[in-house]
């Protein structure tokens, strides 16, 4: 696992706080859907890669049905062989580095960070998108500062293992980290791992599909995190 990290000032869990709130020593984000509006670049560098492949295309009218489907599920309705997504997700990510300041944050998510980061001893990115992707989306949009370290997994599985390995880094109990994704494969991860989740709404897959794994919470805007962290 790959983590750069930043330092700023943490704040103290004995800090007397004037809002009614739990510290969380460690707030962990997904990138892509949770920050990064991503979609919409995606489904354009997609349909590419199914061309050149002779994979089945996502018409926009479809996406709403795709997102009720876990990534297994979204694999076999496409027609994407498994062994070869590596191989297709090195290529998006590359494709996707020349596209960087054309993807916009999720609307409400920068009012929240700062916030959240002095509810947080550390808090930083879990994503399976590249280091230079995310390092360059938050350079763009200034928001870089917010976050104590990146860790980049280079493919979709695996997130279970690498939240382990930030609680070993940090030196903290799984009950200290809170991990928040959109998709079905990061509440899967965060269970597996042993962590409390929040489920994102706004990002790739439905608000029914999401409710079904059982989150911890399970929010539609991001100003709710405040509720909760």
């Amino acid at each position: 696992m790959k983590i750069s990290t930043r330092t700023f000032p943490c704040v103290s869990r004995t800090q007397p706080c004037k809002r009614r709130f739990i510290l969380r020593r460690c707030l962990v984000f997904d990138f892509d859907g949770t920050i990064a509006d991503t979609l919409g670049e995606g489904l354009i560098i997609y349909n590419e890669l199914a061309e050149k492949n002779g994979y089945n295309l996502i018409n926009p009218d479809q996406l709403d049905n795709l997102r009720e489907l876990d990534t297994n599920g979204l694999l076999k309705h496409l027609g994407v062989p498994k062994r070869k997504l590596p191989f297709h997700l090195a290529t998006a990510m590359r494709r996707l580095r020349s596209r960087i300041e054309k993807l916009s944050l999720i609307e409400g998510v920068q009012d929240v960070l700062p916030l959240l980061r002095e509810r947080s001893e550390q808090m930083g990115i879990l994503s399976s998108n590249i280091p230079e992707n995310i390092e360059n989306f938050l350079e763009v949009h200034g928001i870089r500062d917010e976050f104590s370290f990146v860790s980049s997994i280079g493919k979709l599985s695996g997130k279970a293992r690498h939240l382990r390995s930030i609680a070993r880094t940090f030196s903290l109990a799984p009950g200290e980290i809170i991990y928040v994704g959109d998709e079905i494969r990061d509440l899967r991860a965060a269970r597996k791992a042993k962590v409390e989740v929040i489920a994102v709404t706004w990002g790739l897959n439905s608000r029914r599909s999401l409710s079904r794994e059982n989150p911890t919470f399970l929010i539609d805007q991001p100003s709710e995190l405040l509720d909760i962290v």
